[in-house]
């Protein structure tokens, strides 16, 4: 996955694409409690929902289409000059190119 976030003012921000497609990203984020929360849209299609925490290497959480098809998730930033298999240590107030995001699944939950 290739993703691009924006941290401000409390609001989260982004687009990006994947193996399902191209998609945006609008949320919120509390510093003070480490916690963000937003909908990832693919256009004329469906959302995920997702809720994360944030820690030194990214954001941890996890993501809802529905009650039925859920799992966790993990992103991390890629500093400047990086390459694509390096991860960053932190997230930042600006926009951040991410590494990659990948899925966890719940071991409860149906293949």
């Amino acid at each position: 996955m290739e993703l691009e976030l924006t941290f401000a003012d409390g609001r989260l921000s982004g687009a990006g694409s994947d193996d399902v497609g191209r998609f945006l990203v609008k949320g919120r984020y509390d510093d003070a409690m480490l916690e963000c929360w937003w909908t990832k849209t693919y256009p004329s299609s469906h959302d995920i929902l997702y809720r994360g925490f944030r820690e030194g290497k990214g954001i941890w959480g996890t993501w809802e289409i529905t009650a039925f098809d859920h799992g966790g998730f993990h992103i991390w930033p890629r500093r400047l000059g990086e390459e694509a298999t390096e991860t960053g240590s932190a997230l930042a107030e600006h926009p951040a190119k991410l590494v990659s995001a990948e899925p966890v699944r719940d071991p409860k939950s149906a293949s």
